[in-house]
């Protein structure tokens, strides 16, 4: 078996997440956006999958993650679900589905639970959806938090540099962090602060936290296109590039147009019937 593929090849849960950093084991946790994906991801060993509302910028080509609709993530959370028999997969709610109160959250909550067959939810916000979120747990459904950098609020921020630099926000986010898991989120992901705030937040929360730009956590998330290098324009500090696909697949699909301009492709004796 490969190095780094698990062995424990048994169900992903909430349960699971919280006893891994009980134990000190670090949570991989990567976005998929469609079944091919999904059972490449699941294949290598990842914790947990997000259909992140990233999937604006991936796959429909906006600027922000705001324009992506409860039926379009229902759509990419559907795929993705048919292709994992392991990691825990997470779906984000999108922008405007929980934002309006507890009702409105409630019942989308539960039909993208019921339509897309995800293990949980992702909402982004503290105190100001607090009652959102403690409404979508005390109806039976797992919520992920997410804290720092929220880019459903960029609006709101008008940049997307790193969040909670100042006093003020710092203490902040430490008091969102408490609320969610005081509230019953199982994990939260904290995106873009600095290190040293997010090791407070990890050291004093019994619940994961998932960084992404925010220095060593109990685990760590990537958007995939970013981490396989398909898009060279996005290049932030925090991001590691592990392939570079982009070159990859133009040299690819290149060399077919080439064979197939030259009619090199398909030959008579081994690709013809």
């Amino acid at each position: 078996m490969p190095g780094y593929l698990v062995e424990d090849t048994r169900k992903v849960t909430t349960k699971r997440l919280i006893e891994m950093k009980e134990q000190g084991k670090k949570i991989a946790m990567l976005t998929a956006y469609d079944y091919t994906t999904a059972t490449i991801v699941d294949g290598a060993g990842v914790d947990c999958i997000l259909i992140g509302d990233s999937a604006s910028n991936v796959m429909a080509g906006n600027l922000t993650t705001l324009p992506i609709t409860i039926d379009q993530m229902i759509y990419h959370a559907q795929s993705v679900v048919r292709g994992v028999n392991r990691a825990l997969v997470v779906c984000d709610m999108p922008f405007g589905s929980y934002q309006t109160g507890p009702t409105d959250a409630v019942r989308n909550a539960i039909r993208m639970m019921k339509e897309t067959g995800a293990d949980a939810l992702k909402l982004e916000g503290g105190v100001e959806i607090i009652d959102a979120i403690r409404a979508i747990i005390a109806a039976g459904i797992p919520v992920c938090g997410h804290l720092g950098l929220t880019p459903q609020s960029i609006n709101k921020f008008g940049t997307y540099a790193v969040r909670a630099k100042e006093e003020a926000e710092a203490q902040k986010l430490m008091d969102d962090a408490r609320l969610l898991e005081e509230a019953g989120c199982f994990a939260i992901v904290v995106e873009k602060v600095p290190a040293a705030l997010n090791q407070k937040v990890c050291s004093e929360l019994r619940i994961p936290v998932i960084g992404i730009g925010a220095g060593p956590s109990d685990g760590q998330v990537l958007v995939i296109d970013d981490m396989l290098g398909k898009n060279k324009g996005f290049s932030p500090k925090f991001l590691r590039r592990y392939a570079d696909l982009h070159t990859i697949m133009t040299d690819a699909i290149g060399q077919y147009v080439a064979d197939v301009k030259s009619a090199d492709f398909p030959n008579a004796e081994t690709e013809s019937y």
